[in-house]
């Protein structure tokens, strides 16, 4: 399996450092939400019913015309290539969330790793263009017209574009949600993410209707369980509550950028929910800060570290006094 971050427990058993006391920025979920809403003892004790109002909430959340709900986008991340028979051509906007790559290649296809720039040179020879936006982990967002005109040259072939949107929530603005209904175009949403609610495994395919039905299909029935469905509801309706929300995690991301910039680790670029700064000693300030109880997320061949959020103003001024200590 593919490394992520969040393995809290691995990293208190390999520094000796009890659970409750470690700072865990290693993810880029929310670590704050809402109130939640009850859920009634039914949901509990019935089977999930597709009926039941999800699919309604979710298109009017994302702007689409139709969805998947899934256990998570991982679920849709694994069974999409499957979809696509014979192997196809697919290339893959790196760098990128390593587990797309690992699914397409899993399942026989021929993958091909791109950068920005080769993709317009790329695109005539591609069934499948495959990017995350905004990515993960460098935060670069790329326009909307862009992508729809990849789109569009693909389409004409019967191609794809899969465009994973798990960081979108805090700048919807930029989204292919309103657009998913055209033929060969698939966009991934992450519910846990911007809900901070990742164990809840939840989000949602947007795509026309005939290819959700095929992934329907593979997912088999009840994909998602009843309280999953119960809470989120509820929550995909609350505006007020999103814009809060919305608002709090791109003043929580500015932060983040301003204190990691004072003390000498400028970000490279980033999203509200996390900051990914490159160093040339980044395994040892990954271990410098794990001695200190804080878990960042190292990856190690670009040389790189991403910051997520602190969940309140203890761990804030945590973070600040190791990066004041910081060796120089």
């Amino acid at each position: 399996m593919l490394e992520h971050g969040g393995r809290l427990r691995e990293a208190a058993r390999r520094y000796g450092i009890a659970l409750a006391d470690w700072l865990d920025l290693s993810t880029g979920i929310a670590p704050y939400g809402w109130p939640l809403p009850a859920i009634e003892a039914s949901a509990w004790r019935r089977l999930p019913e597709p009926d039941d109002g999800l699919l309604a909430a979710a298109c009017a959340y994302y702007g689409a015309a139709a969805a998947l709900p899934v256990a998570g986008s991982q679920a849709a991340i694994q069974a999409l290539p499957r979809l696509r028979r014979p192997a196809a051509r697919v290339g893959v906007l790196a760098p990128a969330y390593a587990e797309h790559a690992h699914a397409w290649r899993r399942e026989g296809h021929l993958l091909q790793e791109l950068s920005e720039a080769a993709v317009e040179r790329a695109l005539e020879r591609l069934d499948v263009l495959l990017l995350v936006n905004p990515n993960n982990p460098t935060g670069r967002l790329i326009e909307r017209q862009r992508l729809l005109g990849w789109h569009a040259r693909l389409a004409e072939r019967g191609g794809w574009l899969l465009v994973d949107e798990a960081f979108m929530d805090c700048s919807p603005e930029h989204s292919l949600a309103a657009d998913s209904h055209l033929p060969g175009l698939i966009v991934l949403r992450s519910f846990g993410k911007f809900f901070g609610l990742a164990g809840i495994r939840l989000g949602f395919v947007l795509a026309a209707s005939e290819l959700l039905e095929h992934l329907d299909d593979q997912l088999g029935p009840w994909a998602v369980g009843g309280p999953t469905r119960a809470l989120a509801m509820p929550l995909l309706a609350d505006a007020e509550g999103q814009a809060r929300q919305r608002e709090r995690l791109r003043g929580d991301g500015l932060r983040l950028a301003v204190l990691l910039s004072a003390h000498g680790l400028a970000p490279a670029g980033g999203t509200a929910l996390f900051q990914l700064v490159g160093h040339p000693q980044a395994v040892g300030l990954h271990g410098y800060f794990a001695r200190r109880g804080i878990l960042v997320r190292l990856f190690a061949e670009s040389r790189c570290l991403r910051f997520g959020l602190p969940a309140d103003e203890a761990g804030w001024q945590r973070l600040e006094q190791a990066l004041q200590e910081m060796p120089a």
